[in-house]
């Protein structure tokens, strides 16, 4: 069941997670990352339930993030081919890696990103395409976009901890 809120629906994190939220698809993404585009190359790498993979595949290209193409006639073959709006999810998986990395890998990663020249191991950071400054929960306030409705920016003016405006409870 997706949530019909309409704040989750105005919201960019709550579309997103209506697209690519469900574990499964962001295994899935992260194998088509790695080069897999065909069901069982999926199937295989995940270990997933071929009615499950089926569903999830079909969402992903719904939702624009594969483009399914026929690579076989007989009998007929598909390939999940990533689209620019999945190779734009890229970054998000390098940072669930990361996360994944810093607080879930106690004896140290077991993946490490590298760059393709000289393999020198990446620390990724999400940073400001402007300054190149880290974007942290320090440094960032929400405020509304250009389209954001009357409920949406009554929303954000209400966020203690993303408005400086509002004080905290308990002051």
């Amino acid at each position: 069941m997706q949530p019909k809120s309409s704040s989750i629906q105005e919201c960019p994190v709550g579309r997103a997670v209506e697209t690519v939220g469900e574990w499964w698809s962001i295994l899935i993404l992260r194998d088509a990352f790695q080069g897999a585009t065909k069901f069982d190359e999926f199937s295989q790498s995940l270990g997933i339930a071929p009615n499950i993979l089926s569903r999830r595949l079909a969402h992903l290209t719904e939702s624009g993030m594969f483009i399914r193409r026929r690579y076989n006639e007989r009998p007929p073959r598909y390939e999940y081919v990533l689209t620019d709006k999945a190779r734009d999810f890229f970054p998000v998986v390098v940072a669930l890696l990361a996360w994944g990395n810093k607080h879930l890998a106690p004896k140290g990663p077991s993946i490490v990103l590298a760059n393709r020249s000289d393999a020198r191991p990446f620390d990724p950071i999400v940073v400001d395409v402007t300054d190149r400054q880290p974007i942290t929960l320090a440094n960032t306030i929400a405020i509304p976009g250009p389209r954001a409705s009357r409920g949406m920016r009554a929303r954000l003016a209400s966020l203690r901890a993303m408005n400086p405006a509002v004080a905290p409870a308990g002051d």
